[in-house]
């Protein structure tokens, strides 16, 4: 990495600030020695589901007004920040609706507590987390349901514009759900319009859809409930020969919907990355010996291992929802399974049950299985980073998990690693030391590209790394710290030219 100084010997704290007086360099900058520079900033994708559906995480139950629910979601990103999270993944359509103001379909229940009222006063949620995400250089990836109509949890009625009031033929009842049916043209036109309209409008980092393709199957008595699209199986077979069985007819249709995500997001947000986090457990022609459990592959008719071979995601994120003693769904097992799985190197950034840290009964895990789970992700080239499911455990300290992360894994901060594909020119430049009259040193965005500012602090000899928003902040000084080292990183992960002061 190509890098520059400046070096102000023997200057203390306070006269180094008034010195530099807000300027970004000094005339008599000069290169440190190689063996002064820290070592590179480390790279891990550290993120957390943030679910609207059923309050999960946020609004986190009815009737809070628009100004509780900024301040809870506010609250929510500064803790994320603390924890040493540096993405977060948003659920802004759990159902064919809307925490976002769209033309294409109504507010969600969840927002304002009736499917189609818009939020009084007028507010705009993802906007808001996006703007606060970014105030804590946070990067926030936008998660959308692609199929599911109607959750169980849902107590108001359909409103227009949702697609089971426009076009009610493509929306199916299946047991206590209301399911866009993959089959129907209307439903896959719908989710790429929302996808589109999403990703013109918003400065993502993301588009992240999970693992809900075709419902999970729901038994009747002894047998499964079969999923209500013999309407649009007949049609198919009618216009002509149907390549395969019924259920590679279904697979069909859910390839190319991801096929089609991956190309409405690059075209319009090319530097946003589009994600998937499916089931944790491949088909089963394919699986370890030992792994056993539910086949997303015969039943919800989910061609992961082909999306992978064919990279239509940029990231996968496979729920490995199992503790790491777990025979039939081993851990370990099944990270490794995916990885073999990917001859196009796409991220991996395996998903964790965070949630069930603080669980009661048998459910429960010991924060360690979480701290465990992460150690073993870092032992495995490929993977970049992981999701817990979901902030509120981390964010509650359900049984110590947020200190646990805190004081262990994520005790020293990270930068996100650098988006694929992203060109080289047009860095950001290293921030301003400058110095407010009677206060500490402060770092200052030295442009407009800067998202956050990598800060690393020698002291007895030691580096210690810390990454800092860039909206700006006091620079804490330990009273051993000499060295200080700083650089800009844009909201792309790219990091520019770094630049270095001696404290003492």
């Amino acid at each position: 990495m190509q890098r520059r100084t400046a070096l102000l010997a023997g200057a203390s704290a306070a006269g180094l600030a008034a010195a530099l007086g807000g300027c970004a360099t000094q005339p008599d900058a000069i290169e440190l020695a190689p063996g002064e520079w820290p070592p590179p900033a480390p790279r891990e994708w550290r993120a957390a589901w943030v679910a609207s559906v059923a309050h999960i995480d946020w609004p986190a139950r009815p009737g809070l007004d628009a100004a509780q629910q900024q301040a809870a979601a506010r609250g929510l990103v500064v803790r994320a920040r603390e924890l040493g999270l540096n993405a977060l993944i948003l659920q802004v359509r759990p159902a064919g609706d809307a925490l976002y103001p769209s033309a294409l379909e109504p507010w969600s229940e969840y927002l304002t507590g009736e499917q189609g009222r818009a939020p009084q006063p007028a507010w705009d949620p993802l906007a808001f987390w996006i703007e606060e995400a970014a105030r804590q250089g946070i990067e926030l990836h936008a998660w959308l349901n692609p199929y599911r109509a109607r959750h169980p949890s849902a107590r108001t009625a359909l409103a227009a514009p949702h697609l089971g009031v426009t076009d009610p033929d493509a929306v199916k009842a299946y047991g206590d759900l209301l399911w866009m049916d993959p089959s129907e043209p209307a439903a896959a036109r719908r989710t790429l319009d929302v996808v589109g309209d999403i990703a013109r409008r918003y400065p993502l980092a993301g588009i992240h859809i999970d693992d809900y393709f075709y419902p999970y199957p729901v038994r009747q008595g002894e047998a499964e409930l079969p999923f209500p699209d013999d309407a649009a199986w007949q049609r198919a077979r009618a216009a002509g020969p149907v390549a395969g069985s019924r259920e590679d007819w279904r697979r069909r249709h859910v390839d190319t919907l991801v096929q089609a995500m991956q190309q409405v997001v690059r075209e319009a947000r090319p530097e946003a990355v589009f994600g998937i986090s499916p089931f944790g457990i491949g088909r089963p022609d394919r699986r370890p010996p030992g792994i056993t459990g539910f086949s997303q592959y015969d039943k919800l008719y989910a061609d992961v291992e082909r999306w992978l071979a064919e990279g239509w995601m940029d990231y996968l994120a496979p729920q490995l929802y199992w503790p790491l003693a777990s025979t039939g769904q081993a851990f370990a097992v099944l990270l490794d399974y995916w990885l073999a799985q990917n001859p196009r190197g796409v991220l991996m950034r395996p998903g964790l049950y965070s949630s069930r840290v603080g669980a009661e009964g048998a459910r429960a895990w010991p924060a360690q299985e979480v701290v465990d789970q992460i150690a073993l992700l870092r032992t495995r080239k490929g993977v970049d980073g992981h999701a817990h499911f979901s902030l509120s455990a981390l964010a509650q300290d359900r049984g110590g998990l947020g200190r646990a992360l805190r004081d262990g894994p994520y005790a020293q901060d990270a930068l996100v690693p650098p988006r694929p594909g992203m060109p080289a020119g047009g860095l950001p430049a290293p921030p301003r030391l400058v110095r407010r009259p009677f206060g500490p040193l402060r770092l200052a965005a030295a442009d407009g590209q800067a998202f956050v500012h990598a800060v690393w602090l020698r002291e007895g000899g030691r580096w210690r790394f810390a990454v800092q928003p860039a909206a700006g902040g006091d620079l804490a000084l330990p009273p051993g710290a000499d060295l200080c080292v700083l650089s800009a990183v844009d909201r792309h992960g790219r990091e520019g030219l770094r630049q270095a002061w001696r404290l003492g």
